[in-house]
């Protein structure tokens, strides 16, 4: 003989189990939808403070190295960078990293295939050229228009030569007149930014001698 079947109705425990377990059902779907934004939100706030920094060079106490793109020679202190000659991958790279002014120790015609004003400018930086090469170029009139420019121009600075040889010698009348340095600590500082000529310590010294400094 076949028993009938009985239907067991659903205790209030049963019901209330399954009324939570559908609302944690529903609340992890939420969380789900939710989740997928918030990451993506985290991942723009964290790019975007990533390209801030990219974009904010450094402001030393004292000099330090620096690298940049291909630069071989680069030195940073107080918004100004010291640098060798850079290509024009790494003006690209100075200027998203906020470079405002570039100031080149060299003649145009040591580079005759790489028009570097225009290149800079193009970048949205300001081009000055304030060029020397040899002793009897490095007059007076450069080391007081280089402590202008440093002093006045807009920074971030980056000042550059071949090598960082001439760039060394204005730096080191600037550092020991108009930075605080003393004349030996300025010489030990230019050197370390690229300085080598004996000629062009001897020039700088005598300006700084003869313009006060000690």
């Amino acid at each position: 003989m076949n028993r009938p079947i009985t239907r067991v109705a659903p205790t209030r425990t049963t019901l209330t189990a399954l009324t939570a377990a559908l609302m944690l059902a529903a609340l992890g779907a939420c969380a789900s939808s939710d989740s997928a934004p918030t990451k993506a939100a985290a991942a723009s706030e964290t790019k975007a403070a990533t390209e801030t920094k990219a974009h904010t060079p450094p402001t030393t106490a004292q000099l330090e190295p620096y690298q940049c793109g291909t630069v071989q020679r680069m030195h940073t202190l107080d918004g100004v960078f010291l640098a060798s000659q850079p290509a024009a991958a790494d003006f690209e790279q100075a200027s998203k990293g906020g470079i405002k002014t570039v100031i080149n120790n060299r003649h145009a015609s040591e580079t005759p295939d790489f028009d570097e004003k225009a290149i800079v400018e193009g970048l949205g930086m300001t081009y000055i050229s304030l060029p020397y090469n040899g002793e009897a170029e490095l007059t007076d009139d450069v080391f007081t228009r280089a402590r202008e420019l440093l002093a006045s121009a807009q920074r971030p600075i980056l000042m550059h030569c071949g090598s960082a040889n001439r760039t060394g010698a204005l730096w080191l009348a600037y550092r020991a007149l108009d930075g605080g340095l003393s004349l030996d600590a300025a010489r030990a500082e230019a050197k370390v930014v690229g300085l080598k000529s004996p000629a062009y310590e001897a020039k700088a010294v005598d300006y700084v001698k003869r313009k006060g400094g000690k």
